[in-house]
């Protein structure tokens, strides 16, 4: 058996580049073949020395690659090494239905058009693809690479490629769970057959049975727009019953939080959000000047300081600068970290404006500042979080993997929040559909004690909401 001989699988050739993404994406082609050209081997060797996450990924593909080649001969390195099977395929009984992996063992590249002159090692992956294709005309050959440029290259001579999707959420951002719904206008009409309503401790509840129901999340959020707005939280649901709870209304003055009022809907199921003690997990998108983190740090003052459920806020976020690097920053790490954290600066000032002078707002400063700690990202492997509202800012600059290590450092009584926009991504490596936050909107949607609500109107100031539309 070799290349020649599998003409009903697919052979799919490999860029270093979405190994050092993925260190598992060779086993992510189902029954299909992979190859990997031998200068893709030695870009690995090359790149496997540092700290760095890709390096730490050149050295988990290098343990996989030894794992698989571990009492194989050079035979059958030649006949390709078969790749572990996933569940569906073992259930088939046949083992030609897993795929296999190939290496360059003695093929040339074949001589590129005099358009590709030089001998980096783009052009020689390329070669090798255009001397695979040649070799098995049968076989559907694809290069697939996260390098553009190196795709617009192969387009142009010819040569089938792809880019490495399995790491995207979604085909499309658009997609991505808003966390409301808005109910038809005839919604009480079409499900007045099965409702019960009851008030309990002041909240009043209904629980409702329709053809909207099945595709509602827990602790999603539900509104009906007119003369008599309707909103409203799922709290339970089982099949195609859901228990929905009016929400608080926090645009009124008696029930503002730290002394800030909800200025519209989505502020409002926000508010709802960071304050309900059985939700431990909030995610919000919104553009800049949507409120983002004046509501989380308004939400956790109230409950550390007024309500005693938290004993401080931690406040974090990624530091990737917008513009050239400004240097090494002195001090000890809350120091360090100093200049990343103006946007909770700014929002203090918002949340401090008591009165009493000069003297009165320096001790609520004092006060406030000794129950938030700034902490950077770079040291939170190993610990435990016990009873702290953690603030994730700029969450759409996390890969998946790095979202995976900071939730997990959640401890009983913890609270997670995190805050971004995916339109706003600094990271040169992420995008909107692999990014951290999209990734947790998408896996939370079905969990019952987190929510996620889009925010969509800017209340910052008319100069910033024209800016966000305009330019």
């Amino acid at each position: 058996m070799g290349i020649k001989s599998r003409a009903d699988k697919k052979l799919f050739i490999l860029d270093t580049n979405v190994l050092m993404h993925d260190p598992t994406s060779m086993f992510r082609f189902a029954e299909h073949d992979i190859f990997l050209p031998m200068v893709v081997l030695e870009e690995l060797d090359r790149a496997k020395k540092g700290t760095s996450e890709v390096a730490r990924n050149v050295r988990q593909v290098s343990r996989f690659l030894d794992e698989l080649m571990t009492s194989a001969s050079k035979k059958d390195i030649d006949s390709g090494l078969p790749l572990p099977c996933t569940s569906l395929q073992r259930g088939n009984g046949d083992g030609d239905d897993c795929g296999h992996l190939f290496f360059q063992t003695q093929l040339q590249p074949k001589q590129l058009p005099s358009t590709l002159p030089g001998n980096i090692p783009d052009n020689n992956i390329l070669g090798t693809v255009l001397a695979l294709a040649e070799m098995a005309p049968q076989r559907d050959v694809t290069l697939v690479s996260k390098d553009i440029n190196l795709r617009i290259k192969a387009a142009v001579i010819g040569i089938h490629t792809e880019d490495y999707h399995n790491d995207q959420v979604l085909d499309d951002v658009n997609l991505l769970y808003s966390g409301e719904a808005a109910l038809p206008a005839d919604f009480w009409e079409t499900h007045s057959k099965d409702i019960d309503s009851w008030q309990e401790e002041g909240h009043t509840y209904y629980r409702v049975k329709g053809p909207e129901t099945p595709d509602w999340y827990v602790n999603q959020c539900l509104y009906i727009e007119g003369e008599k707005p309707f909103e409203a939280i799922v709290r339970e649901k089982d099949g195609q019953d859901a228990l929905i709870e009016i929400v608080d209304d926090y645009r009124s003055v008696k029930q503002a939080v730290w002394g800030i009022s909800a200025r519209n809907r989505e502020q409002n199921f926000a508010l709802n959000l960071l304050m309900d003690p059985n939700i431990d997990f909030v995610s919000l998108l919104g553009t800049a000047g949507t409120g983002k983190t004046l509501l989380a740090l308004a939400a956790g003052l109230t409950q550390v300081l007024d309500q005693n459920r938290f004993r401080e806020i931690v406040m974090t976020r990624v530091t990737v600068p917008v513009g050239e690097d400004i240097g090494f920053l002195p001090g000890t790490e809350e120091e360090k970290m100093t200049p990343w954290m103006g946007a909770l600066m700014d929002n203090l000032e918002v949340l401090t404006q008591t009165e009493g002078g000069e003297w009165g707002r320096a001790a609520t400063d004092d006060l406030l500042r000794s129950r938030i700690r700034i902490h950077s990202l770079n040291f939170m492997r190993g610990r435990t979080f016990l009873n702290k509202y953690i603030i994730l800012d700029e969450a759409q600059n996390l890969t998946p993997k790095q979202m995976k290590t900071l939730i997990t450092r959640a401890g009983p009584g913890t609270k997670i929040v995190c805050l971004g926009n995916v339109a706003q991504i600094d990271t040169p490596y992420l995008t909107e559909t692999t990014s951290g936050l999209t990734y947790v909107v998408d896996r939370f949607k079905h969990w019952p004690h987190g929510g996620h609500i889009t925010l969509k109107r800017g209340e910052r100031s008319r100069l910033a909401e024209f800016a966000s539309d305009a330019l």
